[in-house]
């Protein structure tokens, strides 16, 4: 990841490898040094990645989750300490509407950005006594490069069984400069959030990401009243 311009007393520019835990603990040691403190931390970083489980191989799949969770995890762990001895800050870490409710064809994405999601969560409420909150924002699609092949992925090895998935990919690259979500007003609200004093834990973005989760809940809903005594069948009588 690498930021351009012209270094001045109101911007640092770095470079860094996100799965290099120590080029990440350098960056922030330097970030740190430079400003005095840390307010705000936003994880953007990350990669689609479209296929099957079975379709993507061991290594597709780590790659994966190398940007898109561990270089999350890396930078958490890196910041932490200047975060708690502030006893403020706030992280923000930007998922997907995938994370909550994942489209055929992007089981690994879907999988790495339940993992923030989750992460996310959590961490909200383990930091919580420091002073410190945790935002998981859940886009729907942008206008942005992230359908473009420098963001999005496929399985080398496609196997030609997996139609639907074919169909799915097909619909999503048709859909790369007319997106509903408008990246400078996404930028307006992340800018917003983070002013807050009592900012969401999970925000979804977009209308589109909006509408999916509601269908989602609406789902999980129905399962957990359909199936209610087959999940009470397994506590002691």
């Amino acid at each position: 990841m690498e930021a351009v311009s012209t270094p001045s007393d109101q911007f640092l520019p770095l470079q860094v490898d996100l799965a290099n835990e120590a080029s990440v603990r350098e960056a922030v040691q330097k970030t740190q040094e430079t400003f005095g403190a840390l307010d705000v931390i936003v994880n953007n970083a990350g990669y689609g990645i479209g296929g099957s489980i079975e379709e993507l191989t061991d290594a597709e799949t780590r790659t994966s989750f190398d940007v898109n969770v561990f270089g999350t995890l890396n930078v958490i762990r890196a910041v932490m300490p200047y975060l708690r001895q502030q006893r403020a800050g706030h992280i923000i870490n930007i998922a997907s509407i995938a994370g909550f409710a994942a489209n055929t064809g992007w089981a690994i994405y879907g999988a790495s950005k339940f993992a923030v999601v989750g992460l996310s969560e959590v961490l909200a409420e383990d930091v919580k006594e420091f002073g410190i909150k945790v935002t998981v924002l859940e886009p729907g699609a942008f206008r942005t490069q992230f359908l473009t092949k420098e963001s999005l992925v496929f399985a080398q090895n496609a196997i030609e069984d997996y139609q639907a998935i074919r169909n799915s990919h097909a619909k999503y690259a048709a859909m790369d400069g007319v997106q509903q979500g408008d990246p400078e007003r996404a930028a307006e609200v992340i800018v917003q959030v983070a002013a807050m004093e009592q900012p969401p834990v999970r925000l979804f973005m977009g209308s589109d990401a909006y509408r999916r989760a509601l269908q989602k809940l609406e789902i999980v809903r129905q399962d957990l009243e359909t199936y209610q005594k087959l999940s009470f069948a397994t506590d002691f009588q």
